[in-house]
């Protein structure tokens, strides 16, 4: 494979309410069986006997992801892509890439991406209707998310510390030639045509929404001062959320990097936190964050502004995010939280930028 130093290509991903259309899961709750072409797809994808494997669903989010068992014994996880959300195939095989250097050469726990019965990592089944679906695969990992556990706050330290290494391998990684990747800029987040959504369609009262717009003008403000040098901004996995870390005996697994791209580091402090940071625990978590991060890198106190302006941007990214999701995409208390939680941290953020970073 021909190797390129860091001049890379960075494309626009698509923006406001996804393309495509996830209709056909409408009906489809976690852990049902997939539709017959999804199963019959992925077996053909990957080779894999049609009468012994089952396919059932985890998750609907920005794609569907599906747990493939043969002989009732959990091999692979099946990421869907809706038709025409992805940017390119070269985009989706560059984030796999990544995640295989990240294993190979930095050591960061990562499920390992499995190639399909033709040697490709991207497959493409078909609906009912003939429309191509875009679709990836990983090994099982076995473990809980820390989601779906009750107490996960002393986990915080290995996730910052990990976030590190992910940090300093961005800022060392030779990308292999034609590697895609989109940008991840204030108005990806937080614009009127945000990629998740625009916070602004949420239903919010004049005074709610007075509050959020003051808090981000407050946190565009410190943003706009940063440059997108490499100290500031690479390739960042930038959801690495408690629904995409896992924990099996002790050893913690980072998986989903299909939203990785080009961004600040240290917005990867406020996706830690993502839908948490109203809540008490947040102090903790976000402090012990920062302790394992400073296990591997050195945070000024300009670093702990940049990241407190971030953790505003990424909660208001995020209420966005629920105007174009569905409520199981998330557990029903913080789905129920998540508007009155964001009015809330944007107060604190009001009250002081720093109040969450410990600063």
């Amino acid at each position: 494979m021909t190797i390129s130093h860091p001049t890379t290509e960075t494309v626009p991903a698509p923006s406001g309410t996804p393309a495509g259309s996830l209709s056909a899961f409408d009906h489809v709750g976690r852990g049902d069986d997939a539709p017959h072409w999804v199963h019959d797809g992925i077996c053909l994808a990957w080779g894999l006997p049609l009468a012994a494997t089952r396919v059932t669903l985890i998750a609907v989010s920005e794609n569907v992801t599906f747990k493939v068992s043969v002989n009732e014994d959990p091999s692979l996880v099946v990421r869907l892509g809706r038709p025409g959300y992805a940017v390119s195939v070269e985009h989706v095989r560059s984030e796999l890439l990544w995640v295989e250097a990240l294993q190979r050469d930095a050591g960061v726990p990562t499920p390992s991406p499995r190639h399909g019965a033709d040697g490709d990592f991207v497959q493409f089944p078909k609906d009912d209707g003939g429309a191509s679906w875009t679709a990836v695969g990983f090994d099982f990992v076995t473990g809980t998310i820390l989601e779906d556990q009750t107490d996960f706050a002393d986990h915080f330290v290995e996730i910052g510390r990990l976030t590190a290494q992910l940090h300093g391998h961005s800022r060392g990684w030779a990308r292999p030639t034609g590697f895609q990747r989109f940008d991840w800029t204030v108005d990806d987040m937080t614009g009127g045509l945000a990629r998740w959504g625009d916070w602004r369609n949420a239903p919010l009262t004049p005074g709610d929404r007075a509050v959020l717009e003051r808090a981000e003008t407050t946190a565009r403000a410190t943003l706009s001062g940063i440059p997108r040098t490499p100290q500031h901004w690479g390739l960042i996995h930038s959801d690495l959320r408690p629904s995409n870390v896992m924990t099996h005996e002790g050893a913690m697994t980072i998986i989903d990097f299909d939203d990785c791209g080009y961004g600040y580091f240290l917005y990867d402090f406020g996706s830690a936190l993502t839908f948490y940071e109203h809540r008490p625990s947040a102090l903790e978590m976000g402090a012990r964050w920062l302790d394992g991060y400073r296990q591997v890198a050195t945070l000024s106190r300009d670093d702990l502004e940049l990241a407190g302006a971030l953790s505003l941007m990424r909660r208001l990214t995020m209420l966005g995010w629920a105007t174009t999701h569905r409520a199981d995409a998330l557990p029903a208390d913080l789905w129920d939280e998540n508007k009155p939680g964001t009015v809330e941290v944007a107060a604190r953020y009001n009250a002081d930028p720093l109040w969450l970073v410990g600063a």
